[in-house]
C-alpha cells in the first residue's frame, strides 16, 4: 500500500503516466466551456483538481482513500483556501457540466449501471463524463495468467473482476456504454481498432442526454 505521498511521487515521475495524464487533462479542458465546474471524481492526491482549478474551473473533489485525501489538502492547500477545490463526500450533491475519472477510478467499481445512476444526478443535461479506464484487450497483459483464464468471460459477459486487494475489474467499452444508458450515450473512444491491442488504457467520452 502506498502513502499519498509516495503515490504522488512515482505517478508524477512516471513519463508514461505523465504523458496519459496529460492528454487526459487537454481532452477535459477543452470539453469544459470557460468557467464551468468539474466533479473529480477519485481524485486521488489533486494533480488534475490543481490544473482544472489553475485554468478557471472550480472544482469538487471526491476521494474516498484517506491517504491521498491527507496529502490531496497539501497538494492543493492553496486552491481549497480560495475555495476553487472543495471536498464533497456520498452522497454527491454538486451539480456541474462535467465529470472526470482517471487512471482506471471507474475499474474499482463493479456496479457501473449504479455508478452512472448516480453521476446522472450530478451532471448537467449535454454535460459529460470523461472516464480513464484499464483497457481489457491489451496485449501487454496477455503475458499474465489471469489475463487469458478470463478472455472467455470478458468475450462473453463484457466484464469480469480479479480477486485482489484492490478488487480491480475489466470492462469492454460495450459493457460499459450499456450500463451508463439511458442517461449516458458514449460520445467517443479513444483509441479505437487495432489500437486497442498497443494502449493499456482507454478514455471514454459520455454525453449526458
Amino acid at each position: 500500500m502506498h502513502t499519498g505521498e509516495q503515490y504522488h511521487a512515482v505517478i508524477q515521475t512516471s513519463p508514461r503516466d505523465r504523458q496519459v495524464r496529460e492528454r487526459f487533462q487537454t481532452l477535459a479542458l477543452d470539453l469544459l466551456p470557460k468557467g464551468a465546474d468539474v466533479l473529480d471524481f477519485g481524485a486521488g492526491t489533486g494533480i488534475d483538481a490543481k490544473v482544472f482549478a489553475a485554468h478557471g474551473h472550480r472544482t469538487f473533489v471526491y476521494e474516498p482513500s484517506d491517504a491521498m485525501k491527507g496529502y490531496l489538502a497539501q497538494h492543493c492547500q492553496d486552491e481549497i483556501a480560495r475555495d476553487t477545490v472543495t471536498n464533497v463526500s456520498l452522497p454527491l450533491t454538486c451539480k456541474v457540466h462535467g465529470v472526470t475519472a482517471n487512471f482506471a477510478v471507474l475499474n474499482h467499481i463493479p456496479d457501473q449501471a449504479a455508478l452512472f445512476g448516480d453521476l446522472a444526478s450530478v451532471v448537467q443535461p449535454g454535460g459529460f463524463v470523461l472516464a480513464s479506464m484499464l483497457n481489457p484487450f491489451y496485449l501487454g497483459d496477455a503475458r499474465y495468467s489471469w489475463w487469458r483464464a478470463n478472455l472467455l468471460n470478458l468475450i462473453r459477459d463484457g466484464s469480469y473482476g480479479i480477486p485482489s486487494e484492490s478488487r480491480i475489474h475489466r470492462f469492454t467499452p460495450s459493457a460499459v456504454a450499456r450500463a451508463a444508458a439511458p442517461h449516458f450515450r458514449l460520445e467517443r473512444l479513444d483509441p479505437r481498432g487495432l489500437g486497442l491491442a498497443t494502449k493499456l488504457y482507454m478514455f471514454l467520452l459520455f454525453r449526458r442526454l
